[in-house]
């Protein structure tokens, strides 16, 4: 019994070592497709990191809690960065051309404008503030 335990535990973690590596090489496609795709934003500022936030008119997790992170993010480090909003269902061939396939979704932008992450669905303020490398900056 113990063996046929062993070999189900072997094969939980081969799968989810998988699952991993999948989630993986799809974040990083995802950002090579967006890169030098800075261009369809006419607002977005060289120099200046930036978050683009896909959103839609009938996501609740975008109304309750992505755009209100987003926003407390801005009242406290917004000068230090910028945020470009699309809203995915008025402008689908630009979610698409960013690979986004569910809303929330957020993408990191350096200040040299390379993509450096992608947060499909909900992204902490935490998070985001490791990502924009904010952690020395405030009011």
């Amino acid at each position: 019994m113990s063996g046929e335990i062993l070999d189900r535990l072997f094969v939980a973690i081969i799968i989810t070592a998988l699952t991993v590596a999948g989630y993986s090489l799809f974040n990083r496609y995802t950002l090579q497709r967006a890169y030098g795709k800075l261009g369809r934003f006419p607002s977005y500022q060289t120099g200046l990191p930036a978050i683009i936030y896909f959103t839609t008119p009938t996501c609740a997790p975008c109304k309750t809690v992505q755009r209100p992170t987003i926003e407390r993010l801005k009242k406290q480090y917004g000068k230090w960065f910028q945020v470009i909003e699309v809203d995915a269902s008025q402008q689908p061939e630009i979610a698409q051309e960013w690979g986004v396939m569910t809303v929330p979704t957020t993408f990191v932008i350096d200040a040299r404008g390379k993509p450096r992450y992608v947060n499909q669905g909900i992204a902490t303020a935490e998070k985001l503030i490791q990502q924009l490398d904010l952690e020395d900056f405030s009011i």
